[in-house]
């Protein structure tokens, strides 16, 4: 039974808080979810879409995409953390999400990588970000930057974005998350 992307996006976001509420810090760094590396991440959140939400083995890891439910979604993942767990504004954050280059590591270039898979699989790029409550750096406009770049600058059709916020974690300074999602439809003329 395929998901729509709505519900996928609402899964992972569930998927974060569980992470967030188990009480395991990543690493070194202070409790919750918003430390984690990406790759850490996303294993952690295919393990809970199986548990837990009924994907039943469909979500596995990969190198590309990072995270595939099969026969349903190829998804490549960016954290967007503003901050790090020490408080102090991050290097470079935003060039996670807006580098418009194939091959590199931004979500512009996974939409390129995304264009490329050959699985029957719809293909998704999905963000994480965390902000303060409230905001010190608010991730809307670098969501519509993507947005921006993605549609003006690289020619990639994307669907409307659909994205979930959860507040009340436990990191100090990653309290809030975003989930925010669109559909790679192909490119533009």
């Amino acid at each position: 039974m395929a998901t729509e992307l709505s519900q996928l996006v609402s899964d992972v976001s569930d998927c974060l808080c569980e992470i967030d509420a188990s009480g395991t810090a990543f690493k070194e760094f202070q409790l919750g979810v918003g430390p984690y590396g990406e790759p850490q991440l996303v294993k952690l959140i295919a393990q809970k879409l199986n548990e837990n939400h009924g994907y039943g083995g469909r979500a596995i890891t990969k190198r590309s995409p990072d995270l595939l439910v099969r026969g349903d979604w190829a998804i490549e993942v960016k954290i967007a953390r503003p901050f790090g767990d020490n408080g102090k504004e991050a290097e470079n954050w935003s060039v996670n999400l807006l580098h418009p280059y194939p091959g590199n590591i931004s979500a512009i270039g996974d939409c390129y990588k995304l264009l490329a898979y050959s699985g029957s699989e719809r293909r998704v790029a999905l963000v994480i970000g965390y902000e303060h409550n409230p905001p010190m750096i608010q991730l809307s406009p670098l969501f519509t930057a993507f947005e921006v770049v993605a549609k003006e600058v690289c020619g990639i059709h994307l669907s409307a974005r659909s994205q979930i916020f959860r507040s009340e974690l436990v990191h100090p300074i990653h309290q809030v998350a975003w989930v925010a999602a669109w559909e790679v439809l192909g490119r533009i003329g």
